[in-house]
This record gives structure tokens, C-alpha cells and sequence, in this order.
């Protein structure tokens, strides 16, 4: 399957607006009730994706001085599919000048026999807003995970800023081994890139240690930008660590 949806918000001056709100494929887009200036659009899943060979593409634009948040409302489950080719999902975000753009999912399932390949590929302003959140669950329940790669790349004022690759799953070398995961099945990442935010600060390790999961918050060079990556036994888990890592961005 094939499949591209596009969002693309616009400020008319008064509050953001929708002009472009595209389904195809297992994407169905659906505008959320919001209250203030901002736009909320929810990602339904029509179908199960991805599947093996699955081509998948999210483009999603927040224009000059528009507000957009962008979620999901159920997990997204990587199944294997009838081919052993692996499926891509690109998820394509860019902001304009002074413009907010927030992309929150539920988590990103790795089932048995899954093959992904993921790649967040952000182009921000100089005075733009981000808030990238992602989380992945290596594996239902007693079950070994599919072969999980992800990759961020983000330019930052036509700059740099990230770019990140991690894989997860056989038959990558060491991934459950203490240099990575050591032996959990749930990690994050939450990218918070902002001009306001004070970046330039020591890394802050938050969590209870190895066995509860933890997690890491620190900033990057190329820009006005603080990334979290945590690692733990549950998604649940997982979100606790970034929801404090995104408060104490915040809070500097």
C-alpha cells in the first residue's frame, strides 16, 4: 500500500485555520474541538498499517504563525505483512516563521515479524516552535519485537540541528545489551526546540535507576533545543519520564 496524507494549517489573523486536510490510506484526519487560537487535528487509523512493503507518508505543515497539535488516537502496531520487504513511514513536519507545531502520538508497537523503517525529517525557522514526541514498545506481551528503525533529522533556521538513528530488534548487534536498552522493551524520545528556552544548561539524568527506567535530558549544539531519551520497562513508564523532562524544559 501506498498512501500519503497532508495537513497544512494557516493563521488568518485570528486563529488557525485547516485550509488542507487530506486522508488516503490508513490515515483518516479528523479536526478536534480546541478552545483558543490553535488547531488540533486527530489521526484515526482506517486500516492495519504498516505492513511489510508498506509505503506511508505523513505531511504535515504548520505556516507562518499558525498553532497546530497533531496526535493519534489509538497506537500505531507494525504487523508483519506478506513481504519480508520493509515498510517506511515518513512523517514530514515543518513550521514557519513564529509558528507552534506539536506532533504527540500514542505509542509505536513493534510486533513480532514487523520490519519498519521510520524517519521524522523537521524543517523549522528561526523563531519557530516544536514539540516532537515519540514512544516505542519493543514487543506485545511475551513476544520478541519486529526489526525497528528510526531516524530524526531536523534543520533548525536552514542549520543542522539533529540527526538520529536508532534500531531495535535482530538483526541489529547489541540493541538489548546495557549500552542500549539493557533488557527494558520501552523507550522515548521528547524534542523540545524553542528560540525562549534557556539551552544552555548541564544534562539532567531523572529516574529511580536501571530498573525502573530512566532518562536523559540535555541540550543540543546547534540551536535552542533540549532532548530527552528515556528507557524503561513500560510505555507508561516511559511518558512519566517525559512528561517530567518536558515540564523541566519548560521550567528553565
Amino acid at each position: 500500500m501506498r498512501a500519503t496524507a497532508l495537513i497544512r494549517a494557516a493563521y488568518n489573523g485570528r486563529v488557525t485555520t485547516l485550509p488542507q486536510l487530506r486522508s488516503d490510506g490508513p490515515f483518516h484526519l479528523r479536526r478536534m474541538r480546541t478552545d483558543g487560537p490553535s488547531a488540533t487535528v486527530g489521526i484515526i487509523g482506517a486500516m492495519s498499517a504498516p505492513l511489510g512493503g508498506d509505503r506511508l507518508t505523513l505531511d504535515i505543515t504548520a505556516e507562518d504563525r499558525a498553532e497546530l497539535e497533531v496526535t493519534t488516537a489509538a497506537a500505531t502496531l507494525a504487523l508483519r505483512g506478506p513481504t519480508a520487504e520493509a515498510a517506511t513511514y515518513d512523517v514530514r513536519l515543518t513550521a514557519g516563521e513564529h509558528a507552534s507545531l506539536r506532533w504527540r502520538p500514542q505509542p509505536l508497537i513493534s510486533a513480532a515479524g514487523s520490519n519498519l523503517h521510520q524517519t521524522y525529517t523537521v524543517e523549522l525557522a528561526a523563531t519557530s516552535r516544536l514539540i516532537l514526541r515519540e514512544e516505542q514498545l519493543l514487543g506485545r506481551a511475551d513476544e520478541e519485537p519486529g526489526h525497528l528503525v528510526t531516524r530524526i533529522v531536523v534543520r533548525f533556521a536552514g542549520r543542522p540541528l539533529l540527526d538520529q538513528q536508532t534500531a531495535y530488534g535482530a538483526p541489529e548487534p547489541g540493541w538489548d545489551g546495557p549500552a542500549v536498552l539493557d533488557g527494558h522493551r520501552a523507550t522515548g524520545q521528547l524534542l523540545v526546540v524553542d528560540p525562549r528556552l534557556d539551552a544552555l544548561r548541564e544534562p539532567v539524568l531523572l529516574g529511580n535507576g536501571a530498573t525502573d527506567g530512566c532518562a536523559v535530558l540535555a541540550p543540543l549544539a546547534g540551536g535552542p533545543a533540549l532532548l530527552a531519551t528515556a528507557v524503561a520497562p513500560t510505555t507508561s513508564a516511559v511518558r512519566e519520564l517525559l512528561d517530567e523532562a518536558h515540564a523541566l524544559a519548560l521550567a528553565g
